[in-house]
């Protein structure tokens, strides 16, 4: 009975131990190479760890989103990208989603999915060429999608909302 007891016991030490040591074999390489996607509490943190020289915040900002963002997502690996979600406060809903990408094929906004664009028009958005697509989303709620390039950097921006409002915001961010 002891012999039963104590390899019991040794086996579960050992599996304790492999996935402690997975645990930490899995976190050591986020741990050691900090330019790769992860979550930041803010957006001057962002900027303060991954020197991204320039981070695109609308200064118009609608009363019906939650200010900060829920969640900002960044990396300056293998490309720099920064993500911002935002959410309506009443239900918690993501609404707009904003990112930034220095490659144009980056685009992080599944979380507002388009079940019809209605809607693909190239739009004069302070002098730059932007386009604008509007349509529905998957609770047949409208939906809009504007898209431009700043110094080299792909901005996108995804709105449960109709284009007039995605608009404003984005006009809000370019100077």
């Amino acid at each position: 009975m002891k012999k039963k007891l104590f390899g019991f016991l040794s086996f579960a030490v050992t599996v304790a131990v492999l996935v402690g040591m997975l645990k930490v074999l899995n976190w050591l390489p986020t741990a050691i190479d900090q330019s790769t996607i992860r979550k930041y509490p803010s957006i001057e943190a962002v900027g303060a760890k991954l020197g991204i020289r320039e981070i695109y915040v609308p200064s118009y900002f609608p009363a019906t989103l939650g200010w900060p963002p829920a969640e900002i997502l960044a990396q300056s690996k293998p490309f720099e990208a920064v993500v911002m979600e935002f959410k309506r406060p009443e239900d918690g809903e993501t609404a707009l989603i904003i990112s930034q990408s220095a490659r144009p094929e980056f685009a992080p906004d599944m979380k507002i999915r388009f079940t019809e664009v209605t809607e693909k028009i190239p739009y004069a958005l302070k002098g730059r060429e932007a386009l604008l697509e509007a349509g529905t989303c998957n609770d047949r709620s409208p939906c809009s999608r504007i898209s431009w390039d700043e110094d080299g950097t792909r901005i996108r921006l995804a709105m449960q909302s109709p284009p007039l409002e995605l608009i404003r915001i984005a006009e809000s961010m370019l100077r």
